[in-house]
């Protein structure tokens, strides 16, 4: 593996902004006034000043090849990290928050460890730090360079965002890329850092639950919506732009496809919502190779993630032709290459 760039921290979100907002205008007082207390709490996360991280971070406390996870309560505050309430290796609290974060965060620990021999998020053993009960009904979680944050939801729109363990896997991946090919969190590159955040999210869920790429629902943040909502999941990598369609959420605005490619100059440049491009690249060259997604073609994205070769403002066919490099490097002329390139070709990506 080629030595990792120097890390940069950037405050990456689950929800994205265009979906609070939306929310923030809904004729329900209670919806409107969490989502906009939510889009104020994640506006002063974004703009605390975090010092750039050292590309590895081995600490005497971690052991190598073993998780270090430290929960902390923020007790409906926004102080961080708040109070310890879990360490590695102690005993289930009576908080099923507390519990299923400590889970979260092991289960993304061991996909990383026994599928790509990566230890912990940075390939060095980094310690994993998570604070829940995050402020009054905040609608959201995040990784802000350092650690995850969990909040619990609205329970009007939202409920507990530990729920999912895709959402946890997919915010700790942002720390993966943090880490890894540090691609800049504007435009396309940031459309496939939350793209490679959704693979690997969903990853975390098919290695935990023992699920086939034929088996899984492809969906990222599934049980997450309270009842009420017209809708499976934030994002579907097996048919964008189908996760919801409700009157208060507005409909999934993510495409499957580059003829449908959004320009717009919010959410960073729309990262949130053409990462559906290459999420659906992702889910069809799993589907096509079958078995177990996190085998083949996860290993074809975590090479090019490792490999040392894409540029920090790599575009969709920069990344695409990187994929199809990393197949032939692995596994030769055979059918991953053939598969990547089908998959590529139909969400309308150059791989050459």
């Amino acid at each position: 593996m080629a030595p990792l760039r120097p890390a940069v921290p950037v405050f990456c979100s689950i929800v994205p902004p265009h979906l609070l907002e939306h929310l923030a205008r809904s004729s329900n007082p209670a919806v409107a006034a969490a989502a906009r207390r939510t889009l104020v709490a994640d506006a002063s996360a974004r703009t605390v000043r975090v010092l750039p991280l050292p590309g590895s971070a081995p600490t005497p406390a971690a052991e190598g090849g073993r998780p270090h996870r430290t929960i902390h309560d923020c007790g409906r505050g926004t102080d961080l990290p708040g109070a310890k309430v879990r360490g590695e290796g102690d005993e289930a609290t009576g908080d099923a928050t507390v519990n299923r974060a400590y889970a979260g965060l092991g289960a993304t620990f061991d996909l990383f460890l026994n599928a790509y021999g990566h230890d912990s998020i940075d390939g060095s053993g980094l310690p994993l730090t998570a604070s829940v009960h995050y402020d009054e009904n905040y609608g959201n979680a995040f990784w802000n360079g350092e650690q995850m944050v969990f909040g619990d939801g609205d329970d009007e729109i939202f409920l507990d965002f530990t729920l999912p363990v895709d959402v946890i896997g997919h915010e700790l991946a942002h720390g993966f890329t943090q880490y890894s090919a540090n691609l800049e969190y504007f435009s396309q590159s940031g459309a496939l850092n939350e793209s490679v955040s959704d693979v690997f999210g969903s990853l975390v869920k098919q290695y935990a639950l023992g699920q086939s790429a034929d088996r899984a629902d492809w969906l990222i943040g599934e049980g997450l919506f309270h009842p009420n909502v017209q809708g499976t999941a934030l994002r579907s990598m097996k048919a964008p732009g189908t996760a919801y369609d409700d009157d208060v959420l507005g409909k999934d605005p993510q495409p499957a496809h580059m003829d449908d490619y959004v320009r717009t100059g919010r959410d960073n440049g729309g990262v949130h919502i053409n990462s559906g491009i290459p999420n659906h690249a992702f889910y069809l060259a799993a589907t096509e190779l079958g078995g177990n997604a996190w085998e083949r073609a996860g290993q074809i994205w975590y090479d090019v993630m490792t490999g040392g070769t894409l540029t920090p403002e790599a575009r969709f066919s920069e990344f695409a032709t990187a994929t199809v490099a990393a197949a032939r490097a692995r596994y030769g002329d055979a059918e991953e290459i053939q598969a990547v390139v089908k998959a590529w070709s139909a969400v309308g990506v150059p791989t050459d």
